[in-house]
């Protein structure tokens, strides 16, 4: 007996993401695991995550392995011959989309469900963050069978301790920095590292710890621009020709906004687009410091690139565990990485609430860095 599973990928791309398609067709497809399960799973990859099954047309029948997709193709077979070298791609090879079926007003959610029955579709795993997963959630509620693996880079997931793509992410703002240092030492300069993570500052905070930045700015503690201007000074008279402040996008000085680029994104999901808050700070610290400032805003170079050892693997085992709940029947379901083990956990209803840094045990809200003392 034949099954089909479809898998899609989500949102923002990221390295991490090709491991987890690769590892989920290796190990459904494997003829030992099917063997002992008494069936077969056939996968079937969905173009540009939810907009494929939005746009899905029965008029253009499911491709076969190894075809490229076509204008009016959304749909698949992926075979492990196929797939075997992705895992050390950076993006998503199935592409993605920010499409959102439950925008109030132009509902597609019913075209979805459709589509996954004249797909002949027993399951889906979709990989994303909140928002792909939060589409996967609802799906759920309407009958649709979904298994879920996190990835964001932002690192922000309630329910997991690691998404995919945060570690690549982290290893592109230490190298960034790392350059920076170059053309700061020469000019004796102060740099200004602008990061993504929207509301949470756990890519900044890693970053910058790693790098060894001694100022780190992160939007769940405001800034006082007189304190960080204090601390630079310090280091200035200390002999420290140059200094980097690694800030989160969305961090903001105490009693100001946060920098948005615009009010409300095109994406389907109506998030501000922020960014802007290293320029701002420049400006700030150039007046405050009386020293040369430039900022660099790293933007996407933080999502491309491929995905480093500890994204591999993690995909590698999120995929694996995607598998396990497939074979049991164990649906509306995200795997998840918790105190040092892959589990799963019911997709959580409230991925809106995004999981903040733990400024009590990580943060120096004094010095506005990583805290000095690790042991308790």
């Amino acid at each position: 007996m034949l099954k089909r599973v479809g898998i899609l990928t989500g949102g923002g791309d990221c390295p991490g993401l090709n491991p987890a398609i690769k590892a989920v067709v290796k190990r459904v497809t494997d003829a030992e695991m099917a063997d002992k399960r008494g069936f077969e799973w056939e996968v079937v990859g969905i173009r540009d995550g939810w907009k494929g099954l939005v746009k899905y047309d029965p008029r253009y029948p499911v491709l076969p392995p190894r075809m490229d997709f076509g204008p009016n193709s959304y749909a698949r077979v992926l075979v492990e011959s196929e797939v075997t070298r992705w895992d050390r791609e950076g993006g998503t090879r199935l592409g993605s989309s920010r499409t959102n079926p439950f925008k109030a007003g132009k509902e597609t959610w019913p075209q979805v469900v459709e589509n996954v029955k004249l797909l002949g579709l027993e399951a889906l795993v979709a990989i994303g963050g909140e928002d792909t997963l939060g589409i996967a959630s609802k799906l759920a509620d309407k009958g649709v069978n979904v298994v879920c693996i996190p990835k964001t880079i932002d690192g922000d997931l309630q329910g997991t301790d690691y998404t995919l793509g945060l570690e690549t992410a982290v290893n592109v703002v230490v190298e960034e920095v790392d350059r920076l240092r170059s053309t700061a030492q020469s000019h004796s300069r102060l740099f200004v590292v602008e990061t993504m993570g929207r509301y949470t500052g756990h890519l900044a905070l890693a970053g910058g710890l790693a790098a060894g930045a001694p100022v780190i700015l992160i939007p769940e503690v405001p800034f006082d621009v007189a304190t960080v201007v204090e601390i630079l000074k310090a280091r200035k008279e200390q002999g420290h020709r140059y200094s980097i402040v690694v800030v989160a996008e969305g961090a903001k000085a105490a009693g100001g906004e946060r920098a948005e680029k615009a009010a409300v994104s095109s994406d389907g999901f109506e998030h501000p687009t922020l960014g802007g808050i290293g320029k701002t700070l420049e400006k700030m610290l150039e007046k405050g410091t009386g020293m040369e400032v430039r900022s660099v805003q790293l933007s996407h170079l933080q999502r491309g690139g491929a995905p480093c050892a500890f994204d591999r693997r993690m995909g590698r085992l999120f995929g694996i565990a995607a598998g396990d709940l497939l074979d049991r029947g164990q649906y509306g379901r995200m795997v998840v990485y918790r105190d040092g083990k892959i589990a799963s956990i019911a997709i959580p209803k409230d991925l809106k609430e995004v999981k903040k840094v733990d400024v009590e045990a990580l943060y120096d809200r004094q010095r506005f860095g990583a805290k000095l003392t690790v042991l308790e």
